[in-house]
């Protein structure tokens, strides 16, 4: 076999970034072990920067994960999410070629992340916005975002969709990682959320992106089509659930290979596939060892994931050309 090519530099759409501050107030409001995971990751800028120089990672797309930034006030989500995109933001003006910035929204806050969003993507230049599968309960289909939805169709903006733990996740859980099987299903429910809703019909402008290679929708979408015509009612000549999925963007980031990439491309194709490290959250020695699966798979035809990937995230971001 021969050995792939790696000169081409990979652009990283699922990285994360957290602050002093930003985990101060996580933890005020419960988030000591966030999501069920031992603890907080340390970051800053110059061993995020040292280790895309050792993986070949031009560029990467910084944001604040799950928990995220609304611990149940209005008021002070609105004020963290503002102080996060300016951190973020910064991030991005002070290295404009390694870094880029999604914006954090303080959902389920209606009116205050239309306020942000417009801040964030008028103001301070942001790529496009990071939410989550849900929030306190509520998933991304519900009319209750609708107003959102309108106002970033009109921007065309991209939505970079990070799971989160689920509602009752006390009991599903079984008291292990969340990240580790509830994150996968999260992601899964809340595009089936999306479809059954309607919204990815009615806001076909919205670049969605999903990440760890699209969770559990290669093998499910037959089955939620099958639910959408012959138990519900719908339409055969409407978008089908597979066309609709196909229309998102998947990013590689936990274990990519030997299985969940090939499961994914059979099912929607590569056009939308993006490459996502999910650093600071995975250490620097999982990180690492994932770029170097993406190198040691078996490579498209005539093609690698490296430069695959990095097209389709020059397509989504024209700025990174």
């Amino acid at each position: 076999m021969s050995t792939p090519d790696t000169s081409a530099a990979l652009i990283d759409v699922h990285a994360h970034f957290v602050t002093d501050s930003y985990i101060r107030q996580a933890k005020a409001a419960g988030h000591e072990h966030p999501d069920g995971m031992p603890g907080w990751p340390a970051w800053n800028v110059q061993s995020h920067l040292d280790l895309m120089d050792q993986g070949n990672i031009r560029t990467a797309m910084m944001s604040v994960s799950s928990p995220g930034t609304h611990f149940g006030s209005d008021p002070a989500a609105r004020a963290l999410a503002r102080e996060v995109n300016e951190f973020g933001a910064g991030l991005k003006r002070d290295h404009p070629d390694r870094f880029g910035h999604f914006a954090s929204l303080p959902l389920p806050d209606v009116d205050g992340s239309l306020v942000e969003l417009a801040y964030a993507l008028d103001e301070l230049g942001s790529d496009g916005v990071a939410l989550e599968t849900s929030a306190e309960g509520v998933y991304l289909g519900d009319e209750h975002y609708l107003p959102l939805w309108t106002d970033l169709a009109r921007r065309n903006a991209v939505v970079f969709v990070h799971p989160t733990s689920p509602p009752n996740y006390q009991t599903v859980a079984l008291n292990r990682p969340r990240p580790m099987l509830e994150f996968i299903f999260d992601s899964t429910r809340t595009v089936s959320d999306l479809v059954f809703a309607g919204v990815l019909t009615r806001y076909p402008h919205i670049q969605w992106i999903f990440t760890h290679v699209g969770g559990a929708l290669p093998p499910l979408a037959d089955r939620m089509e099958l639910f959408r015509t012959l138990f519900q009612g719908g339409d055969p000549e409407d978008p089908t659930v597979q066309d609709q999925v196909r229309s998102l963007w998947f990013d590689m980031a936990g274990t990519p290979f030997p299985h969940q990439v090939p499961a994914l491309v059979a099912a929607f194709g590569s056009e939308r596939l993006l490459y996502g490290s999910d650093y600071c959250w995975t250490p620097a020695a999982g990180t690492s060892a994932q770029v170097g699966s993406v190198d040691a798979a078996p490579q498209p035809d005539g093609d690698t994931w490296r430069a695959l990937t990095t097209r389709n995230a020059q397509r989504l971001f024209p700025r990174l050309k």
